[in-house]
């Protein structure tokens, strides 16, 4: 079914889907439209790109912009997508606000999160195991007070995705058209965020990820969001795009620590010593917003798992037959009792047989 849209959102909808245009003018169109204009000015406009030869990807010069965008439209629904506009009353308050918002935002699952309150997790694509596993469980708990807001690649976009999917609270952004995928491995789950969550594109159907779309991506990432947290970056990173975005918009922006000298935490430690908050849990995002984080109930641990978690807690990360000597108790038994704390979330295996505590 065509979704019904004002003739001012048919405008918009023709200007970011089917004209050809240049990054400047569109943005400079974004800036105007943000703040209300009329359907005759948006007539004027897309009459002087039709006249100047920039007119579409689709070349019948006989179907005018209305017409062409109801066509759009309709295929778009075809697919189970739809189209939000800056004319729209949903558009995004917080993404409206940035300077270049995007003309229209197509979508495919529940238009309602996009009024609801939403905050960003990003990370580098290869993660530590430890920060995976943070992520995740941050994302988690934060989905229960916001729509968590994120991309779609490997590393810290899954570690939020796999946190905020249970609850159907998640906004995954695309670098690409909604029936593009990217990462191709991914198509099955981005199904199933488009079921239970919501898929968003600045960018037509059929259009391919680019690096310019990463980098727009990045901004409707941070554009969209009261905050975003770093899980890990490097040095040069393009997580950190994102990072810097969100305090040109004014957002908040949050961090894991790492260990000093690890490369995959370089750009989270430089974040911190600039002044972004230093965040080890749920919490430290939560009391920055004015919230309390739920309190849960506390795992309940035997005397040799407390023993163990507070030698691992002292210790950080550490091979288990360090581990081991430093608890006193032979390593099958360490081997044992760091399962045991893993599968009760307050452990995490980080490969060659290591393992990093978990806050809880």
């Amino acid at each position: 079914m065509t979704q019904r849209c004002s003739r001012a959102g048919k405008l918009l909808v023709w200007l970011a889907a089917c004209a050809e245009q240049d990054e400047r003018s569109r943005a400079d169109i974004a800036r105007v439209c943000a703040y209300g204009l009329p359907s005759a000015d948006l007539e004027k406009i897309c009459a002087a790109l039709i006249q100047t030869g920039k007119n579409r990807v689709y070349k019948d010069e006989h179907i005018a912009p209305e017409a062409e965008a109801e066509d759009f439209l309709a295929r778009l629904a075809r697919g189970g997508g739809y189209a939000v506009t800056l004319a729209d009353a949903d558009y995004p308050r917080e993404l409206r606000a940035i300077p270049d918002p995007p003309l229209a935002l197509f979508c495919a699952g529940r238009r309602e999160l996009l009024c609801a309150r939403k905050f960003c997790i990003v990370g580098a694509r290869v993660l530590p195991a430890w920060a995976q596993a943070t992520g995740k469980a941050i994302s988690a708990a934060l989905s229960q007070r916001f729509a968590v807001v994120t991309g779609i690649a490997e590393g810290g976009d899954r570690a939020a995705i796999d946190g905020a999917l249970p609850s159907g609270n998640l906004i995954c952004v695309l670098p690409c058209g909604l029936d593009v995928d990217y990462p191709a491995s991914h198509a099955s789950l981005k199904r199933e965020i488009a079921k239970k969550g919501l898929l968003v594109s600045e960018f037509p159907p059929g259009m391919r990820a680019q690096k310019f779309s990463f980098h727009a991506r990045n901004r409707v990432l941070a554009g969209l969001s009261q905050g975003v947290l770093v899980l890990a970056a490097g040095q040069k990173s393009g997580t950190l795009i994102t990072a810097d975005r969100a305090l040109a918009y004014g957002r908040e922006v949050f961090a894991l620590p790492h260990n000093a000298g690890a490369a995959q935490g370089v750009g989270c430690n430089e974040l911190i010593k600039q002044g972004a908050f230093l965040c080890t849990g749920a919490e430290d995002i939560l009391s920055a917003f004015g919230m309390q984080a739920d309190g849960g109930h506390p795992a309940e641990l035997t005397a040799d798992e407390q023993k163990m978690l507070d030698v691992l807690r002292l210790s950080g990360e550490e091979h288990a037959a360090l581990l081991a000597q430093r608890a006193g108790v032979p390593v099958w038994e360490a081997q044992a009792t760091l399962a045991s704390l893993e599968l009760k979330g307050l452990a995490v295996r980080a490969g060659g047989n290591r393992y990093a505590p978990l806050q809880k």
